[in-house]
């Protein structure tokens, strides 16, 4: 039991360093109910490019009792928070008269569930997405309202899909109708913004200073966690070294990579931002390791993350499938097309079961940070061939505090809009509404 209560916002300090902290069990009150009421849901929404190869997506038993399919199968170790959505559609992404461009539609409409004016110029017209409905109403509790994140740059001009913007294809986040919001890819950048004081003045000599000098954040805060430990009890303190120890891991990896940019001439190999790993999987895990600690340390309750832009046709050669992810989607039901898409979904899945990993195995108030999660995943066109934008590959993890009992395989009727979903995340939340997008209700989701 920790000796005396501590604030919720309590953070470490030291030279241009300000960490934030997990939920510790100092910051809550004795009282159970008030101790409930007092642990925050968090909304993440996770996309990824050209669909799925749905045969090997969709369970075909319906209920708790749903077999884990090929796709879905690395999440096996967090079956009981797993619930697969299928009959959910985003309407917004169909043509609706305007013709080609059905990857930049579903980027666009995946959190917005509007449907976008077809420009390739500035003058766009989009919806709100829900991670900002939901930040301009809860985001103020913590110190970013919102985080948009990703592994690959956003654009805000560019024609990228017969005739629409790249705005649309590379943003998922939208803050007005017209105004997307970049989202972070540069691991080094994020953990800076996460964990730097925000001393604009000084911030550029004490990063260099860091660097320079090797040191962490964590040995410029060093005294004073050393000095709040004093406060902690036993458990505090042992969720306390978790935390400290996941933030160097994650800093020792970005020093790595920083390296990996000087050839033998001392010249850099190839033009890229500091901090950026060159193999994808690294990227991404890196990305998602600093997801965790955002959420861990209540940085945020509200993030995005975009695995790759829509339309991506990077090809996954370390898992055998050189050839162009956008290309391959279109199979043609070629056996072998299909094969390699189903590949490079599982191996996309694996990540995300990477992240579910990190908020499983902390512990916060009576279970997990998994416990206390909604996350969305999915893709905003089922069949990458056919584009269509119905029965989309829409997976639920998380509790929702409790209001998931139990994860399960559940069928909606045809064109059940995807935002009914979103809706029922706003509520969970605290954001009173009764519609978002193209909402009809809240999704109903057996308890």
């Amino acid at each position: 039991m920790s000796r005396k209560r501590i604030s919720r916002r309590t953070v470490i300090r030291g030279i241009g360093t300000a960490i934030s902290l997990p939920l510790l069990d100092a910051m809550i009150p004795t009282v159970r109910a008030s101790a409930a009421a007092e642990i925050p849901k968090r909304m993440l929404f996770f996309m990824v490019p050209n669909g799925a190869h749905m045969p090997a997506w969709t369970p075909t038993e319906d209920g708790t009792d749903f077999k884990l399919t090929p796709i879905l199968a690395p999440l096996a170790k967090h079956r009981e928070y797993v619930s697969v959505f299928t009959g959910l559609t985003l309407d917004g992404a169909r043509d609706h008269g305007d013709g080609a461009g059905d990857h930049a539609r579903s980027g666009a409409a995946f959190l917005t569930g509007a449907h976008p004016k077809k420009t390739d110029g500035a003058d766009f017209k989009n919806g709100i997405s829900v991670d900002q409905f939901a930040g301009a109403a809860i985001g103020n509790k913590t110190r970013f309202a919102t985080l948009e994140l990703g592994t690959e740059g956003s654009a805000q001009s560019g024609n990228c899909d017969s005739g629409y913007s790249c705005a649309y294809s590379s943003n998922l986040a939208w803050r007005t109708e017209n105004s997307p919001l970049a989202k972070e890819h540069d691991p080094a950048s994020l953990f800076e913004r996460m964990f730097g004081s925000g001393e604009k003045v000084s911030d550029r000599t004490n990063h260099t200073e860091r660097a320079v000098r090797r040191k962490s954040v964590l040995d410029f805060a060093l005294e004073d966690a050393k000095s709040l430990q004093k406060d902690l009890g036993a458990a505090d303190k042992r969720k306390l070294d978790e935390y400290l120890y996941a933030i160097r891991d994650v800093e020792n990896r970005l020093v790595r990579n920083d390296k990996l940019q000087i050839g033998e001439n001392g010249l850099p190999q190839y033009p890229r931002p500091a901090g950026i790993p060159r193999d994808w999987s690294e990227h991404c895990k890196l990305m998602l390791d600093l997801t965790a600690l955002a959420i861990r340390s209540d940085a945020t309750r509200i993030l995005t993350f975009m695995y790759r832009n829509e339309g991506n046709n990077s090809g996954y050669p370390d898992i055998g499938v050189p050839e162009g992810h956008h290309d391959l989607s279109h199979h043609g039901k070629s056996a072998e097309k299909q094969e390699k898409i189903q590949k490079i979904n599982t191996f996309h899945m694996e990540h995300f079961a990477y992240l579910l990993d990190h908020l499983s195995g902390v512990e916060e108030a009576e279970g997990t940070l998994l416990d206390h999660c909604m996350m969305v995943y999915g893709s905003g066109i089922s069949d990458g061939d056919r584009h269509n934008h119905d029965d989309l590959p829409i997976v639920f993890v998380g509790k929702a505090g409790g209001k998931i009992r139990k994860g399960g395989h559940w069928r909606y009727p045809k064109n059940t809009p995807l935002c009914d979903l979103y809706l029922w995340m706003l509520q969970q939340s605290g954001v009173q509404t009764d519609r978002f997008g193209d909402s009809k209700e809240p999704i109903s989701i057996p308890s």
